[in-house]
């Protein structure tokens, strides 16, 4: 039997640089994919326990070639979280699914824009859409309709943070200079970081990203090793522009709450959301059958060289298929570089849900 854990990553005042494939330096995401929190996280474990340990732990997961194997855990993406009051009373941030959710009207001209634009949904109303009720054709419509004339409302969505995803972080560019190692010769350029809320006398509001985590049985037998790996990483920091002190964090390694031991739990769902990327070599038409889904290229440099990993295509996060598969790492080694095999994760982490037929 599987154990879950809600891990919360607080970066406190500092800032963080996370790029994606196609956005330059000058952007930030503000948040971390699971494939680039898996690297950095097995990175770190090498050179904590050394090569043989990673090459063990490798080894339990999924590939290509080993393809029934059960990993040892699933990790999902990183989310924001808000804790909005001196009382901790926190919001978490999940994905909205992309199929629509229960009860959904089939009118919904005067407030689709509105709708489309809540990328990320608090996990209380993404329960009650996606694994309770389902959409309220009165309150929510109405709701939606007032947020899409006025641009605020009053009423549960409102309460529950639905249209606050913006107030967690900020973004802004650091102008920077680079200088040619040959001719000396200066070039100016900007860098995006991300500052997550932090609290202070007057705002209690502070944020962080969270991601969760699925132990197997062999999985918990590592767990002090992964936390031990994971408190290293918070010290050296997540993402780029580390060596400018960007991306430290401290981490809380802890149980589930209760509202997420209903939300992983449930079990009257009929589609599986993703939470993670996902990647595996051997998927059917049949799987699709039925699903939305949205694809994204994974790319990136190796850190030990000026050398690019090999490019892969991943589901992302939100896409909704009729059943779930494992996903495995694949191999994304370039063909000059013959130091160690580099992997990227697509080990696949998602949750059950119910959707409008």
């Amino acid at each position: 039997m599987s154990v879950w854990k809600l891990v919360k990553l607080n970066f406190g005042k500092n800032p963080a640089h996370f790029g994606e494939v196609g956005i330059g330096m000058e952007e930030t995401s503000d948040r971390v994919r699971s494939d680039s929190l898996f690297s950095a996280w097995v990175s770190v474990y090498a050179r904590m326990f050394g090569k043989e340990a990673v090459e063990e732990l490798l080894q339990l997961f999924p590939t290509e070639k080993k393809p029934e194997i059960i990993p040892p855990f699933h990790i999902s993406s990183t989310f924001i979280y808000r804790e909005i009051d001196k009382d901790r009373n926190t919001i978490y941030y999940l994905p909205r699914p992309l199929k629509f959710p229960i009860n959904y009207p089939e009118d919904d001209l005067a407030f689709f824009k509105t709708y489309k634009k809540l990328n990320y949904l608090p996990l209380e109303i993404w329960q009650r859409w996606y694994q309770g009720k389902g959409f309220d054709q009165n309150s929510d419509t109405e709701e939606l309709i007032t947020h899409t004339k006025t641009g605020k409302s009053e009423g549960d969505l409102n309460t529950r943070g639905t249209f606050d995803y913006k107030e967690a972080c900020k973004t802004h560019q650091l102008p920077k200079i680079g200088i040619d190692r040959v001719t000396t010769a200066t070039n100016l350029y900007h860098t995006g970081f991300v500052h997550f809320a932090s609290g202070n006398a007057s705002d209690k509001n502070t944020a962080g990203l969270y991601f969760l985590v699925e132990l197997s049985p062999e999985g918990e037998k590592l767990a002090d090793k992964l936390q031990a790996a994971l408190h290293l990483l918070g010290e050296e920091g997540l993402g780029g522009e580390r060596s400018s002190g960007a991306g430290r964090f401290t981490a809380q390694w802890l149980n589930l709450p209760e509202t997420w031991q209903e939300a992983v739990n449930f079990k009257d769902g009929k589609f599986q959301t993703l939470i993670s990327l996902f990647w595996d070599s051997d998927i059917s038409s049949n799987f699709l059958e039925n699903s939305s889904y949205e694809i994204q290229e994974r790319g990136g440099w190796i850190v030990e060289s000026q050398i690019r990993r090999q490019m892969v295509r991943m589901f992302t996060e939100g896409s909704v298929f009729t059943s779930s598969l494992l996903g495995k790492l694949v191999n994304v080694t370039p063909k000059q570089f013959t130091k160690h095999q580099i992997y990227r994760s697509g080990i696949s982490l998602a949750l059950p849900i119910k959707t409008k037929e």
